[in-house]
C-alpha cells in the first residue's frame, strides 16, 4: 500500500495584528508555488478571517505558548486553510451580522467562501479552525 502525503506549509503567526498580515504574505506565496491562482481570493480572505480571530481571542504580544500557527495543505481538488491557538473559546455558528455591527461576520464569510469549514478542540486548551476551498482543479 502507498500512501501519498499532501503538500503542506505552516507557519507560526506573531500573536498580534502583525499576524494577520503574516498569513496574507504566507498564504499568498505558498498559492504561487503550488500554483493555485484559481483560489487566490477566497483563500487569501478565509486565512485573513481565521487568523483575525485567532489573534483577537486567543493572541498575545508575548505569547510563550505554542503560539498561532497557520498551515495549508494541498489535496487533489481542496485546498485546507487550518488555524491553531491555544485559546480557550470557541467558534459559535456562522451568522449575519446586523448592518451596524463592526464584528461578528468572519465565520459567515468563511462558510460563504468555503465547502466546509468547521473546528476541533484540543485538551486541556486550545483549537484548530479550518476550511475546505475548492481549487477547481481535478473537479
Amino acid at each position: 500500500m502507498s500512501v501519498l502525503a499532501h503538500p503542506t506549509a505552516a507557519l507560526r503567526l506573531s500573536g498580534n495584528r502583525a499576524g494577520c498580515a503574516q498569513a496574507r504574505e504566507f498564504t499568498e506565496r505558498v498559492l504561487k508555488d503550488w500554483e493555485l491562482a484559481t483560489c487566490r481570493d477566497d483563500a487569501l480572505t478565509v486565512v485573513s478571517e481565521l487568523a483575525a480571530n485567532a489573534v483577537l481571542h486567543a493572541g498575545s504580544e508575548d505569547d510563550d505558548g505554542s503560539g498561532v500557527w497557520l498551515k495549508l495543505t494541498r489535496r487533489p481538488a481542496h485546498l485546507v486553510c487550518a488555524v491553531t491557538d491555544q485559546g480557550d473559546t470557541f467558534p459559535g455558528t456562522a451568522r449575519a451580522a446586523g448592518p451596524l455591527q463592526e464584528h461578528g461576520r468572519g465565520l459567515f464569510i468563511v462558510e460563504a467562501l468555503s465547502q466546509h469549514w468547521g473546528w476541533t478542540r484540543y485538551a486541556p486548551k486550545g483549537k484548530t479552525v479550518w476550511a475546505m476551498l475548492s481549487t477547481g482543479v481535478g473537479v
